[in-house]
């Protein structure tokens, strides 16, 4: 399921702004990803950046919209991804942060995005961000009216090597307050063979600059978490097949826990 009502913003032959994968699926949990896109809108050209760049890290998350699709058909679970690049506009962002719409990313200025109108923003607002975020509350307010309350994982993916520091971990689990999917999901990941698991690594749940997980999912009191994986472990077919297996064999473990949906104490 996709839409596009991306209003003046977004042209005939544009993507849409979200797409919802298996809308009706049964298993008690809703994945979305926030940065699985990487379209521009043809109004914005390139952004003033070339393709090659583009393709870098810096526009999207590299490997996790297959992820999330492999995951999503494996487990029976909805899905929201974002259909844009978070050069665009970062849906993980609030609105009144700095980097909600980047004047440079890992050291890359983005020429598209300088001397921006408040109603060039808005644009991007109403076309990109807020329709997404509907998509995924709509899911969840779906789930939550045919009970019980679902999980909630949010799927990002990170770069094996960030300011010349080689990062040695497969996965990260990044979390804030609430315990109760995270912990018993890197306790699972960690029986894993061979498996090196940050906690709140490569980036803090703690830090609370992300915006998602906190909306969706820590407002309403739902179970939670966000998953990174590293971008060379997913970024062919191959890698996101064998991620894919993993991962859905974790998560299925983890989530027959029923203390993972008991009310935080």
């Amino acid at each position: 399921m996709t839409s596009n009502t991306g209003g003046d913003l977004l042209l005939p032959g544009d993507p849409p702004p979200f797409e919802v994968v298996n809308p009706q699926g049964a298993a008690r949990l809703v994945l979305f990803s926030d940065h699985a896109g990487r379209a521009i809108p043809k109004k914005l050209g390139t952004l003033g950046l070339r393709q090659a760049e583009l393709d870098q890290h810096i526009g999207w998350d590299i490997g996790i919209a297959d992820l999330a699709r492999k995951l999503s058909a494996a487990l029976d679970a909805p899905a929201v991804l974002a259909g844009y690049s978070r050069l665009v506009i970062d849906c993980n962002r609030r609105l009144d942060d700095p980097t909600s719409i980047a004047q440079e990313s890992d050291k890359i200025p983005v020429p598209g995005n300088r001397g921006l109108t408040a109603e060039d923003r808005k644009a991007r607002q109403e076309a990109l961000f807020k329709p997404y975020h509907a998509a995924i509350a709509a899911v969840i307010a779906r789930k939550r009216a045919q009970g019980p309350d679902p999980a909630v994982l949010s799927l990002h993916s990170f770069t094996p090597r960030m300011n010349d520091f080689a990062r040695p971990w497969h996965v990260g689990v990044l979390w804030n307050r609430d315990p109760r999917l995270p912990v018993p999901l890197m306790a699972r990941l960690m029986q894993e063979e061979g498996l090196v698991v940050g906690d709140n690594e490569p980036y803090s749940g703690k830090d609370e600059h992300g915006y998602s997980v906190i909306v969706h999912a820590e407002k309403q009191g739902l179970p939670h978490g966000l998953i990174e994986m590293r971008q060379d472990l997913i970024g062919d077919d191959a890698g996101v097949a064998r991620w894919a297996e993993t991962l859905v064999r974790v998560i299925r473990d983890v989530l027959a826990e029923e203390r993972v949906y008991q009310p935080r104490a």
